[in-house]
């Protein structure tokens, strides 16, 4: 049933993020389509979700291909709040080519799969994981925002003649939505993290490079929150903090070896 449900969501969110880049060539019809793409994509996930739920004795998302598989949807939930409307639809020229390429990772991992027990406890993993996976998703979406504001800002000092048939959000809107979803989401890297430190002391285990990587990139955001609010940087110099704090979160993501559950 699982394998039945990963596919529909694989092809949907690949056919939004087709669909976004004809929409930059000629917004319009291909938008439309793309945005019911992630739509019915993300229902497709949230069943193949649900289904690992009923199907496992214990939290299903304890392994790193697994939690790759539900970064994955909740970057689309954060997306789907706002993303779909016409002004930010380029956002999902970042999101959904994304989305694609994780899930096509986790399942490569047996991320999509019925997972085994853990001696971690379920509530320890619900808060932990969750926690983490929801704040590191709320940083991607606040990363393609400011890569958006990037790329519009170049646009409009160029001034090309397509500028003006694409309705934009604002720059000014596109660097405060990037400020509040990084404020939503260091509380909820903070909470995730300090949950993690403190079975880490208990159990007397040692710090690894996943859990070292995860707190320089907790310290990168709250920088940004700090110039942000305190030092008021805005605009493309506090994008580039962004973008720098995301390819952190792409580190602890992927690039780091999958035995922290282990």
């Amino acid at each position: 049933m699982a394998e039945l449900l990963f596919w529909p969501a694989l092809l949907l969110y690949g056919e939004a993020a087709v669909g976004y880049l004809g929409d930059v060539r000629r917004p319009g019809r291909a938008g439309r389509a793309a945005t019911w793409g992630v739509r019915l994509g993300w229902l497709a996930q949230t069943a193949l979700l649900a289904v690992q739920a009923t199907r496992d004795d214990g939290f299903p998302w304890g392994t790193w291909a697994s939690s790759l598989s539900l970064f994955v949807w909740l970057v689309v939930s954060a997306y789907l709040i706002w993303g779909c409307r016409r002004p930010y639809r380029l956002l999902g020229l970042v999101v959904m080519p994304l989305a694609v390429a994780l899930l096509v990772v986790a399942r490569a991992g047996g991320g999509t799969g019925i997972g085994s027990a853990s001696h971690y406890s379920n509530l320890f993993l619900i808060v932990h994981v969750g926690l983490v996976l929801a704040a590191f998703a709320g940083f991607t979406l606040a990363a393609a925002l400011s890569g958006l504001f990037v790329w519009q800002e170049r646009r409009l000092r160029t001034r090309p003649a397509t500028v003006l048939r694409r309705q934009m959000p604002a720059l000014a809107t596109l660097d405060s939505l990037a400020l509040r979803t990084v404020a939503w989401s260091v509380p909820l890297l903070t909470l995730g993290a300090a949950v993690g430190l403190v079975r880490l002391v208990a159990r007397g285990d040692r710090l690894d490079a996943l859990i070292a990587v995860t707190l320089v990139t907790w310290l990168v955001w709250c920088a940004y929150l700090g110039l942000r609010l305190v030092g008021r940087w805005t605009g493309r110099r506090a994008a580039y903090v962004a973008l720098a704090g995301f390819v952190l979160v792409v580190v602890v993501r992927l690039a780091l070896p999958a035995t922290h559950f282990a």
